[in-house]
């Protein structure tokens, strides 16, 4: 019913606008289940593509149908977010596997982002599911520790700008403008090398100091 109501909507929509709707823009309907049992499969008369995943079962050409069996998913980077999805023992090897991500990686921060949306739906949701639940409970640790490590990136940031700022204002009063090639050099610099380069600046007496001192790598 769902992909009729779907397809229903872009006929109308093709119509209105005086289109064409082609087989390719029509979505597909994706099933996801943790679990499926031969039979059930059996009875939808399923199959799997030639070049699909394991896991990945279609019905026929015209229902635009297939059916995800989370549980028989490959352990890929690809799969990850679906096998969160899973239960018991797949699901936690996802979650360690999302841990084990480094903290600036898509995947991670894709996840936890949805994780906060799921997180506000449920303060609206009285009856959550358990699952929901669950989930949350087990990826909460991950979501505090990236939200701890964007703050302390956000403070690093900030006193990098802030070192980046007073080095610049004083060779612009010592040596007047800076060239732009320079300063890009200067905004590479960690907030240690700005601080050595506050320092060693005290005793430039010309540009040549500054280059010789950003080419020896301080």
């Amino acid at each position: 019913m769902k992909l009729l109501e779907v397809k229903g909507t872009l006929q109308r929509e093709a119509k209105r606008n005086k289109s064409n709707l082609s087989e390719q823009d029509i979505p597909k309907l994706w099933i996801l289940t943790p679990t499926a049992s031969t039979p059930l499969l059996s009875g939808f008369n399923t199959t799997l593509g030639v070049d699909s995943l394991p896991g990945v079962y279609y019905l026929g050409e015209y229902l635009r149908t297939a059916i995800v069996v989370i549980h028989q998913l490959p352990r890929t980077q690809e799969t990850l977010w679906l096998r969160i999805l899973g239960r018991g023992t797949v699901q936690k090897q996802a979650i360690d596997e999302l841990a084990a991500l480094p903290g600036n990686h898509p995947f991670r921060e894709v996840t936890l982002e949805l994780l906060y949306s799921l997180q506000q739906n449920l303060r609206i949701n009285q009856n959550p599911e358990a699952e929901d639940r669950e989930l949350i409970m087990r990826l909460a640790p991950l979501y505090q520790e990236d939200k701890a490590r964007a703050i302390e990136e956000g403070l690093q940031r900030g006193l990098q700008q802030g070192e980046q700022r007073l080095v610049l204002r004083q060779l612009n009063r010592r040596f007047g403008e800076i060239d732009s090639a320079l300063i890009e050099r200067i905004q590479g610099l960690s907030v240690e090398q700005l601080e050595s380069l506050a320092e060693a600046l005290l005793d430039f007496t010309a540009i040549a100091d500054l280059e010789a001192w950003l080419s020896a790598g301080k």
